[in-house]
C-alpha cells in the first residue's frame, strides 16, 4: 500500500489551480501549500529538478503518444536515479547514495 504525502507544495501553474487537481487532493486529505507568486526559490530543491527533467527528457524527445511519453520519462526517471551522477551527492547516484545511507544506519542499528 502507498503511503500519500500529508501536504504537497508546488507553485502556481494552472495545472494545480484545476478542479481535477484540487478535488483529487481534497479527496485524499492532502493539503495543497503555494508558493508566493513569482517565488520560485521557496521551492528550490523541485524547481532545480523540474529544470533539469526539461533540459534532458522533455526537449530532447518528441512524444508521439501518452504511452509512448510514459515509456521514454519512466526511462529518464530511472537514468537519473540509478546512472546520472549527482553533485549535490558527491557525484554519487541517488541509488548509490540511498543505499550507502541505508548500509551506514544498518551498522548503528545492529
Amino acid at each position: 500500500m502507498k503511503t500519500l504525502p500529508k501536504r504537497i507544495k508546488c507553485d502556481n501553474g494552472t495545472e494545480f489551480w484545476s478542479k481535477a487537481f484540487l478535488n483529487w487532493a481534497d479527496s485524499r486529505v492532502i493539503e495543497i501549500d503555494f508558493i508566493d507568486p513569482g517565488k520560485p526559490n521557496q521551492n528550490a530543491f523541485i524547481e532545480s529538478l523540474n529544470s533539469r527533467i526539461r533540459d534532458e527528457c522533455l526537449n530532447e524527445n518528441i512524444f508521439k503518444d501518452p504511452e509512448h511519453a510514459r515509456k521514454i520519462i519512466l526511462g529518464y526517471k530511472d537514468f537519473h536515479n540509478e546512472e546520472r551522477p549527482h553533485s549535490s551527492l558527491n557525484y554519487k547516484t541517488p541509488k548509490e547514495f540511498g543505499d550507502e545511507q541505508r548500509s551506514m544506519l544498518s551498522q548503528i542499528t545492529h
